[in-house]
């Protein structure tokens, strides 16, 4: 028998827990001369998903597959027995099967289908890269902003992602603020399975920097508090005039049943993670410390994760709670230590005491944080410490992904 069930691999993966039609789909598989990867239901085949060059869903697993909202890809194949279910035809167009086949009439067809996977090249799989900080202020936004402004300049198709929903925001640190596209709320609202391509195209982008980042508008004020965009009538402006101020987030609003989430639901994360492996070269993700259950979707999708930790002795004691919560969702973690030290720790001391590689230190950079005020991106120049640092993590990341594929 002519299975595969363990890890992902580019053979042809079928999601069925019918006994009968995986038998039959077993011999045409057989018949085709290929091996296959089977999982019984779309927790099992989310793994395997985007590698497989070919899938068939069981007309049993069809439904289970659309709820998961497992993402739009190319050769899927709804299958079953005649006579087929009437919903099955129903659930091909949303789940986004190019065919529904029915057997025993389809059975040449799919040793075709079968044979032809052999000559096709699994779907692309790009880079994930999570920063998260040792401490709240560490310098983590700032450091993902760099990493993808830096994979960008390099020629990779990025896309940044923002996981802290208590965070200050990606759009301030790019100063794309103003930047047209939909952010976290809209996809946790949208129903159904995703198209990576379309979703891609519907997030604030410019060039091959795609951002992905909660929203500022829709957050209610209290009485006497500042709301998402402060408004002034400042010297020279006209009475009642609206004037952006200085935007920060509002308050967090109560309802009856205490404070309202704005985090992101997990299968929203876990879908966008695959959505953005199949069509970005490289995604960097800014994580919370405190992880919820999407940051660790995004910190388990992770091919590498930094920690940025203060040249200080507190800073240090509390990067340790995260790296020991952090290490357990992604084994390939290393430390940033950023200056200054005002009780001269040495950056490598920091890391032997965490247990964490080195990936490199930053001192202050005034520059960098004048062009935040002022909505430059970091690194955007190429020239300093965060530019340089930034320069070796991409070349790093991107040579160890040439070495595993070669």
């Amino acid at each position: 028998m002519s299975v595969r069930s363990a890890s992902p691999s580019a053979l042809p993966l079928l999601v069925t827990g019918d006994p009968d039609l995986l038998d039959d789909l077993l011999r045409l598989a057989a018949a085709g001369g290929t091996e296959v990867d089977v999982a019984a239901d779309p927790v099992a085949a989310r793994p395997r998903f985007t590698h497989a060059p070919l899938v068939l869903v069981g007309v049993d697993q069809a439904a289970a597959c659309l709820h998961a909202r497992l993402p739009r890809r190319p050769r899927m194949i709804i299958v079953g027995h005649e006579p087929i279910v009437p919903t099955a035809w129903d659930l091909a167009e949303p789940l986004g099967a190019e065919h529904v086949a029915l057997l025993p009439a389809a059975e040449p067809w799919l040793v075709d289908r079968f044979a032809s996977s052999l000559r096709l090249e699994p779907p692309p799989d790009g880079r994930v890269l999570a920063v998260l900080g040792g401490r709240g202020g560490a310098g983590a936004s700032t450091l993902a902003g760099g990493l993808a402004v830096t994979a960008v300049r390099t020629g990779l198709r990025t896309l940044l992602l923002d996981a802290d929903p208590l965070g200050g925001g990606l759009d301030l640190v790019l100063g794309w603020e103003q930047v047209d596209g939909l952010r976290w709320p809209a996809l946790t609202e949208a129903g159904g399975p995703v198209d990576p391509p379309a979703l891609l195209r519907a997030l604030p982008h410019r060039g091959h920097l795609v951002l992905l980042c909660f929203a500022r508008d829709g957050l209610p004020a209290s009485p006497g508090m500042v709301t998402s965009w402060s408004s002034s009538a400042g010297p020279g402006s006209s009475a009642g005039a609206a004037s952006p101020v200085c935007p920060v987030a509002a308050p967090v609003p109560l309802s009856s049943s205490g404070p309202v989430s704005w985090s992101v639901p997990a299968d929203v994360m876990a879908v966008t993670m695959e959505a953005a492996r199949a069509t970005r070269d490289l995604t960097v993700v800014d994580l919370p410390r405190h992880l919820d259950d999407a940051a660790t979707v995004a910190l388990a999708a992770a091919d590498r994760a930094i920690l940025v930790v203060p040249a200080e002795l507190r800073a240090t004691a509390a990067a340790a709670r995260v790296a020991a919560t952090a290490g357990l969702h992604c084994p390939h973690l290393s430390v940033v230590v950023r200056g200054p030290a005002p009780g001269r720790l040495k950056a490598r001391e920091i890391a032997r005491s965490l247990g964490l590689p080195l990936a490199g230190s930053l001192r202050p950079e005034q520059a960098v944080c004048e062009g935040l005020e002022q909505g430059e991106p970091p690194a955007v120049d190429g020239h300093g410490p965060l530019a340089e640092l930034c320069q070796r993590i991409i070349a790093d990341l991107t040579s160890a992904g040439a070495r595993e594929q070669a």
